[in-house]
């Protein structure tokens, strides 16, 4: 895909005014994050999900290893598009959520000894995979990892792109040959705190990208 067509999701968004900001940019993806040991975990759901979204750009819920019936209230109250698992969720799991009628990326965390072949098995119970780098965290860690794996990948399930990904890596992602490569994840480096993004930074680097 030429760079000018990749996707563009915003994760760990977590103040409303920002919010507002960063939908002048117009992104693909905006994620939130609903697990409460994240320093982006959302707590005023409420008043954020009370801004008005461009119809182009879809909610994102971001969950590690919850229950199932909690995703789908979350859904159902907060109007989510997308769920985004980063935890150990099964295919069953993403399957009952793509069944519900949701959009699904299941996340992996991608070492120098990743087996790819184990998302074999979750190929036709999502939608998008999502690659970030190992970290202490589910995600967030603000580390990238080896993109020269990513050509190990041959299954037909389009992927995100994430893990420290940084305004020096413009030209690098521009650059990629990933057939399947649909969009990049952009969080911590971003950040002036935990959930609250520099806008600036951000349309610079939309527009490095896609110009």
């Amino acid at each position: 895909m030429p760079t000018k067509d990749l996707k563009i999701k915003v994760c760990g968004m977590k103040y409303s005014e920002n919010i507002q900001e960063l939908l002048m940019l117009q992104p693909d993806y905006v994620g939130f994050i609903f697990y409460e040991k994240s320093p982006r975990f959302i707590t005023t759901q409420w008043a954020v999900f009370s801004s008005v979204f461009p119809t182009d750009t879809k909610k994102v819920g971001v969950f590690v290893d919850e229950d199932t019936q909690v995703m789908l209230e979350k859904v159902t109250d907060l109007g989510l598009e997308m769920v985004q698992l980063h935890g150990h969720e099964s295919p069953q799991v993403c399957l009952e959520l793509k069944d519900a009628g949701l959009v699904v990326m299941k996340a992996f965390r991608v070492g120098n000894d990743f087996d790819f072949e184990q998302l074999r098995e979750y190929a036709t119970s999502t939608d998008f995979f999502l690659f970030d780098a190992s970290g202490p965290n589910p995600g967030g860690n603000g580390v990238r990892f080896n993109w020269e794996l990513l050509k190990n990948y041959t299954l037909e399930v389009p992927f995100f792109l994430s893990g420290g990904i940084d305004m020096e890596h413009i030209e690098e992602i521009k650059a990629l040959q990933l057939p399947k490569l649909y969009g990049i994840d952009l969080n911590s480096k971003f950040e002036v705190k935990p959930g609250l993004k520099d806008i600036n930074k951000l349309k610079q680097f939309v527009e490095g990208v896609r110009g």
